[in-house]
């Protein structure tokens, strides 16, 4: 990230699921990305350069020839010029003022205007962190920090329906006893559906000896290295049992060490597809 959510082109293929090649054909051939430039040369892409990508590609599974997808992609306009902080701005004014019709309009144009992806990290979660910093200042209140986390909490779910069903690898998602943040934790499920398994989700403050280790992997999610410490010694039996891999802002490598057990990537999207390339027996 190059900063004001500008990207090189191999972190854009990332994101998109379109190579590095056929974004460069698109450039070239249809103009669809225009990108700016540092000093030094390198090409870095926008949130616009993304939005346009991800209609040219529901043009093209709409049935469109190529040039008439990117040509109806460039002629469509363009979210707030692009800028994603105008979009997470209007979500945010909403939720102050429990706004629930206005916060799902922001949402339904932010999530059919850029992939999930985008939303989840360049929106919701800087929100997220923004909302509990000015909760712990006293610039919010509490009704006013619940009221938002269970709305994003709503349609991050209503996202997720369906995500146990399919043939893949299973995941147990769990949060560790007493935690009760779980935001980040369906992102991640999010994220590892979108890479084949199936996740079966038991949400914030579970006890550990009731997980079932009949699956391919758990993950343990906590924001305090203390939930881990208080249910060490459960979590070890469950990792004689079954992968476990822990998550979240609580976790570190000595931590999993300790635990027996995997640590995660801080990073949802990329924990999902580090999880997905692991043996699955």
């Amino acid at each position: 990230m190059e900063g004001n959510g500008q990207v090189r082109i191999g972190e854009l293929a990332r994101r998109t699921g379109v190579t590095v090649e056929l974004l460069r054909a698109w450039e070239k051939r249809y103009g669809l990305l225009q990108p700016s430039r540092t000093n030094s040369g390198y090409r870095l892409y926008s949130p616009a350069d993304e939005e346009r990508i991800a209609r040219m590609q529901r043009g093209l599974a709409d049935g469109l020839a190529a040039a008439e997808a990117a040509r109806a992609a460039l002629e469509e306009p363009v979210l707030g010029g692009g800028n994603l902080s105008d979009a997470a701005a209007e979500l945010r004014s909403a939720l102050e003022v429990y706004d629930d019709a206005t916060a799902q309009s922001a949402l339904d144009v932010l999530l059919a205007t850029f992939t999930f992806e985008t939303v989840a990290r360049d929106v919701m979660l800087p929100l997220l962190r923004e909302i509990g910093e000015r909760w712990e200042r006293g610039e919010i209140s509490v009704a006013q920090e619940h009221f938002a986390s269970s709305l994003l909490r709503g349609r991050l779910m209503s996202i997720a329906r369906g995500w146990d069903r399919g043939v893949g690898p299973r995941a147990v998602l769990a949060c560790a006893p007493a935690e009760r943040h779980e935001l980040m934790l369906i992102i991640f499920g999010i994220a590892l559906r979108a890479q084949g398994w199936r996740i079966t989700y038991l949400g914030a403050d579970t006890p550990v000896e009731s997980i079932n280790s009949d699956a391919h992997d758990v993950v343990i999610s906590a924001t305090s290295s203390d939930h881990f410490e208080a249910a060490a010694r459960e979590i070890k039996a469950l990792a004689k049992k079954v992968d476990v891999s822990i998550a979240g802002t609580g976790a570190s490598e000595q931590l999993a060490r300790k635990l027996g057990t995997r640590l995660l990537l801080p990073d949802a999207f990329r924990a999902a597809e580090e999880l997905a390339k692991t043996p699955v027996v």
